[in-house]
């Protein structure tokens, strides 16, 4: 273990009244690039090997990027694997289907962003000749790219001096510089840039940013810091004040909104009924099961009058609490419950009507062969698991398309 070295006096904390941190919380030339070699150094032994890293393409860096947001590393590993293997190149994910594509990212969650990779990758095909830009400025007009997303582009892949902030880094960055302010995602991050912006240095700002992310992730942890083994410990602010269970403040959350639905497995002949989702919607352009939205009491009495209820799935999406009953349901009780709209039924089972009766963009009888290969959402996958009475699946039979007849 290294020996803990006695911090050098730091300069004073920014006050709530002060200016930009950047200007509240100078570093002289010689401080800034104490702060590079130290953090390089210790990089260089502790850093995180990634598959990612090892070589960083343009391409690579991208996908990377895109699937760690909001999304753990350990999950992302296995994923980018996988994902490089099935598309190598921007051009193979230019030229895959959509389908292809919210197929492979099953699993990953957020599939805005698989949507939105694919449209980068076609952009970049047809307007940049397959090659990358390597500004902020360029790389930000892109689908999908965000301001950190870019700067983590031209840092990581072409070595450009830009400053990146996410939540690693953001942490430190906040108390190295006493930075006491509220902080809420990327609201009002502006002065934390700042703060980066005077930070990175011109050569290496790639591996600089790099090393500022896996110090957040090993050592800088949002509890319990080991300040001790962090090689900014004699510049950090909040560690010198004592304040590093304070800081970063972060802005009240959201508070969770709580959802109930039925999921209907509507059986028929072997197959299950499913839907597209729409573009207003969770997961769109991905499969999912009829569902109907609460009060839950009524619509489960009225799904399982005539069906079977299998059990409930839980799971959150966004600052939403889903709480799913899943119940089967054949294919005559649907047609009943769809025809209670017709004739403007107020009755709950006109709510399993709408559910089966509204427009979504596709839908389809799937056998259990089919299923595997659509691209569905994980809460579908668990919705499906209590599906008690197996889909017989022959050979050659998987997606027809249909809908629901008496």
């Amino acid at each position: 273990m290294a020996r803990a070295r006695k911090p050098t006096p730091a300069p004073p904390q920014p006050s709530a009244e002060a200016g930009s941190p950047a200007s509240a919380w100078p570093l002289s030339a010689r401080e800034r690039s104490l702060v590079s070699r130290r953090l390089l150094a210790w990089f260089r032994r502790h850093g995180r090997d990634l598959p990612w890293r090892r070589d960083a393409q343009p391409y690579r860096v991208w996908v990377s990027e895109i699937m760690l947001q909001q999304t753990q590393v350990e999950r992302v590993c296995d994923y980018f694997r996988r994902f490089l293997e099935r598309f190598p190149s921007v051009e193979r994910l230019a030229e895959a289907s959509e389908a292809d594509v919210l197929a492979a990212w099953q699993g990953l969650g957020y599939y805005r962003r698989a949507r939105q990779l694919h449209a980068c990758a076609q952009r970049v095909v047809a307007e940049h000749a397959g090659r990358f830009p390597s500004t902020v400025a360029e790389l930000s007009a892109l689908p999908g790219i965000g301001r950190y997303t870019a700067s983590a582009i031209s840092s990581i892949a072409f070595g450009r001096p830009e400053p990146i902030v996410e939540a690693n880094s953001r942490r430190v960055l906040a108390r190295l510089a006493g930075y006491d302010r509220p902080l809420s995602g990327t609201a009002g991050d502006g002065p934390i840039w700042e703060i980066a912006a005077g930070l990175v240095p011109a050569r290496q700002a790639g591996l600089f940013n790099q090393a500022l992310m896996d110090l957040g992730a090993m050592v800088c942890r949002p509890a319990a810091p080991s300040c001790t083994a962090c090689p900014l410990a004699r510049h950090c602010v909040a560690l010198r004040d004592g304040r590093t269970d304070e800081l970063p403040r972060l802005a009240t959350p959201k508070p969770s909104v709580a959802i109930e639905e039925v999921a209907l497995l509507v059986v028929h002949d072997g197959q299950l009924l499913v839907v597209q989702r729409g573009e207003a919607e969770w997961w769109a352009g991905l499969w999912d099961v009829p569902r109907a939205a609460g009060p839950l009491g009524p619509l489960r009495r009225a799904a399982a009058r005539d069906g079977r209820l299998l059990g409930e799935v839980r799971y959150g999406v966004t600052h939403h609490r889903v709480r799913v009953d899943v119940v089967q349901l054949p294919a005559e009780a649907a047609a009943a419950a769809r025809a209670t709209v017709a004739d403007g039924s107020r009755s709950p089972a006109s709510a399993l009507g709408v559910a089966l009766a509204s427009e979504p963009a596709a839908t389809a009888w799937v056998s259990l062969s089919g299923l595997a290969a659509l691209a569905m959402p994980s809460p579908a996958r668990r919705i499906l698991e209590l599906l008690t009475s197996p889909l017989p699946a022959s050979p050659g039979e998987h997606i027809s398309s249909s809908s629901i007849s008496a």
